[in-house]
């Protein structure tokens, strides 16, 4: 999700694509292929998220397991503040 105004981007992060260090379980068939495909999918994000920064952005990641309000509380607050600063700064 983007909130352009804000430049807030939200990933919803796949515990097996994104490599969670809570629920990600190394493949059984094809293991090299696959495991070479979480790390790349991780480098990109870690990537992906320092391009945003660089650009003003605030990014936030979240893992799919996580509750949902909970996360959905967290990108509300982060939207409200920036928006806030935004408009204290006259932009």
């Amino acid at each position: 999700m983007v909130f352009r105004p804000a430049k807030v981007a939200v990933f919803i992060d796949g515990c097996y694509w994104h490599g969670c260090p809570e629920h990600y379980v190394p493949p059984k068939t094809n293991s090299g292929y696959w495991s070479d495909k979480i790390v790349r999918n991780v480098k990109r994000d870690r990537e992906t998220d320092e391009k945003l920064r660089e650009a003003g952005w605030l990014v936030l990641r979240f893992w799919e397991h996580e509750p949902s309000d909970a996360c959905a509380d967290k990108i509300a607050l982060a939207v409200l503040a920036r928006r806030e600063a935004r408009l204290a700064r006259g932009d």
